[in-house]
C-alpha cells in the first residue's frame, strides 16, 4: 500500500507540475551558468547510496568551496535558488526518486555519508527504512536555512541546534512507522506549507 502510494501521488505531482518543472527550469538556465538539476549523493535504505534529485539552487562547484550545510545568508546560493529554497519548489524533482524506488513519500530524509558515518548502533536504525521527500524532521526544520543563518560555522550549528532533534524524530517514525502515519506526515506537510500550526511528537 505505501509503494501504491508513492507511485499514484508521485506521478500525478509530476504529471501535474509539469509546466511548473518546464518555467523552474529555463529560470536556473537563465539565472546561472551550470546545469538545472543536482544529484546530491545520499545514503539510503540498507546503507547503499544513490543520487537525490533536486533543482539546482547553488553556483556550480558549491560543495568544492564550501561546507555541507547551507544557511539563507549563504553567498553560494544563486538568486532563483533562494526563491526555490523559500517556496521548497527545489525539491519537486524528487519525486522522480519517489518513482524509481530510491525514495518514498514519507520517510527519513537521506543524508550525506559523512553523517550518516556517525550514527550510534541506535541512529542506524533510521537506516532500514526507505529515505522520504517529507517526515516529522523535515516539518519540524523547515526553517533549517534561517535557523543556521550567521553562524559563523554553520556546520557546527548544525551539529549543535538541528542533528539532535532530527535524529530523535527520524527513529520516532522508524518505531511508529505506518500508512497512517504516513498520511498523517502528508497531512501535516500540506499544513506547514500553508503556514498552519502542526503538532509533532
Amino acid at each position: 500500500m505505501k509503494r501504491l502510494l508513492d507511485v499514484i501521488v508521485a506521478g500525478g505531482v509530476l504529471l501535474l507540475a509539469s509546466p511548473l518543472l518546464a518555467v523552474v527550469s529555463l529560470a536556473i538556465k537563465l539565472g546561472s551558468p551550470g546545469p538545472v538539476l543536482y544529484p546530491a549523493p545520499r545514503v539510503g535504505r540498507g546503507g547503499g547510496t544513490f543520487r537525490m534529485l533536486k533543482f539546482r539552487t547553488m553556483v556550480v562547484n558549491a560543495d568544492r568551496i564550501g561546507g555541507s550545510s547551507s544557511p539563507d545568508d549563504d553567498p553560494r546560493i544563486t538568486r532563483i535558488g533562494r526563491i526555490l529554497r523559500r517556496t521548497k519548489l527545489d525539491e519537486l524533482p524528487q519525486f522522480f526518486n519517489v518513482l524509481g524506488g530510491s525514495m518514498s513519500l514519507v520517510g527519513p530524509r537521506p543524508q550525506i555519508a559523512h553523517d550518516v558515518a556517525k550514527y550510534t548502533d541506535e541512529e542506524r536504525a533510521i537506516l532500514t527504512v526507505q529515505p522520504g521527500i517529507t517526515d516529522w524532521a523535515s516539518i519540524r526544520f523547515h526553517n533549517e536555512g534561517e535557523i543556521l543563518a550567521g553562524h559563523a560555522d554553520p556546520d557546527q550549528a548544525y551539529i549543535d541546534l538541528i542533528r539532535p532533534e532530527k535524529l530523535r524524530l527520524c527513529l520516532e517514525y522508524v518505531r511508529r512507522r505506518s500508512l497512517a502515519t504516513d498520511l498523517a506526515i502528508i497531512w501535516m506537510t500540506v499544513r506547514r506549507l500553508l503556514g498552519l500550526p502542526v503538532v509533532l511528537p
